[in-house]
């Protein structure tokens, strides 16, 4: 009787698992592919590979990055929202999409509420204060502001983009501190840096990774850092806290997410992967060089830290005016 029972148990086993296989106790199952809204090349681009190779050794299935830049990343969010919910298809999800975009843009093609499931935070990153060297005197915070103030018509400042936190960190700066401050958008780093050398714009709140070379060099200056602790790269420059800036801690984040409909287990899963295979020296050392941190948290936490960060970049949206129609 025994015997037989156990028969029927194996059996009934050997009919469940294609159900468990669909709900991810064996995802993936073939190449999972991932979206990227930056173009190839950028920290946000060279991350997502470091990682992306780590789950591709562990899992035994390729990861294929595919880069879907522009409108924010509004286009690789769409792409995501639109792709079966099977947890094959994965986006990497900056801040913008989640907290940001929605008070910056008239319409979405998607809801990120809706249409969007975030896995993991993935990581972090602060941006730097710099001004060009040759053109801005000020070597701290205090002196700058007095130097902008004094200047007839105030100043210039770049970013990557209308509505980025580049854009949002440097608007925030101008009102915190009654400067009277022209944004100018550019596509990126590589062409706000010439600008900023040149002198056309005198500031910029940016991603480290991009300026650390000009500032080892000696080219741009930098003022503060917009972390909650001193940045182990550049150990001699101050917090905006420090420099006398207190609740101005701007680490602009990543998710990797699936569209609405995917399974429970297995955004879980990668959640528990996204923390598995980041941690250690040698993948901190990876992250510190791009200028990042890695941030691993489940699903559930996911979703309370992108509902605490809402009020603050409604906010620096306002602040800063922006509206795209």
């Amino acid at each position: 009787m025994t015997h037989r029972r156990s028969l029927l148990l194996a059996a009934a086993g050997s009919l469940a698992a294609p159900g468990l296989r669909a709900q991810g106790a064996e995802w993936p199952s073939r190449t999972v592919r991932v979206i990227v809204g930056f173009p190839p090349g950028g920290s946000v681009d060279v991350l997502t590979r470091i990682l992306a190779e780590r789950m591709q050794a562990r899992t035994g299935q390729a990861w294929v990055v595919e880069n879907r830049p522009g409108a924010g990343g509004n286009i690789s969010a769409e792409a995501l929202a639109r792709s079966a919910p099977d947890g094959h298809t994965i986006a990497m999800l900056p801040i913008s999409i989640y907290a940001i975009n929605r008070f910056l843009y008239a319409r979405l093609p998607f809801d990120p509420d809706r249409d969007l499931i975030p896995a993991s935070l993935v990581w972090d990153f602060p941006n730097v204060a710099v001004v060009p060297a040759q053109h801005v005197p000020a070597r701290d915070i205090a002196s700058f502001v007095a130097w902008a103030k004094a200047r007839p018509g105030g100043i210039s400042y770049g970013s990557s983009g209308v509505g980025t936190t580049i854009h949002l960190s440097g608007a925030l700066f101008a009102a915190r501190n009654g400067i009277a401050a022209t944004h100018v958008p550019f596509r990126g780093a590589a062409q706000t840096i010439p600008a900023m050398l040149a002198g056309d714009i005198h500031f910029a709140t940016d991603g480290l990774a991009s300026y650390m070379p000009l500032i080892q060099e000696g080219k741009v200056r930098a003022l503060a850092i917009t972390s909650d602790r001193r940045w182990s790269t550049l150990p001699d420059v101050p917090t905006m806290a420090e420099a006398g800036m207190p609740d101005f801690v701007i680490m602009p984040w990543s998710t990797w997410s699936f569209p609405a409909g995917t399974p429970p287990r297995i955004v879980a899963r990668l959640a528990e992967l996204v923390r598995e295979l980041t941690a250690g020296p040698e993948m901190e050392r990876r992250a510190i060089e791009v200028g990042a941190r890695w941030r691993a948290i489940t699903p559930e936490e996911t979703r309370a830290f992108i509902q605490s960060e809402l009020p603050r970049w409604q906010e620096m949206v306002r602040i800063s005016g922006a509206r795209v129609e």
